[in-house]
């Protein structure tokens, strides 16, 4: 019977857990906006490097 008591309640902090890492990922701006990493690849900057020097 602990067996279970110990599960549910390991079961409850790590959902607690996951939850407050959301939270805390959420107000940091993880989540700000989730378009610019793939277009931020197609940008070249080295093609401006080559032609100044």
């Amino acid at each position: 019977m602990w067996t279970i008591i110990f599960l549910i309640i390991l079961a409850l902090c790590l959902g607690l857990g996951a939850w407050f890492l959301f939270l805390w990922a959420v107000k940091s701006g993880q989540y700000e906006d989730p378009e610019r990493p793939k277009y931020r690849m197609l940008e070249d900057k080295d093609e401006e490097n080559r032609f100044k020097g």
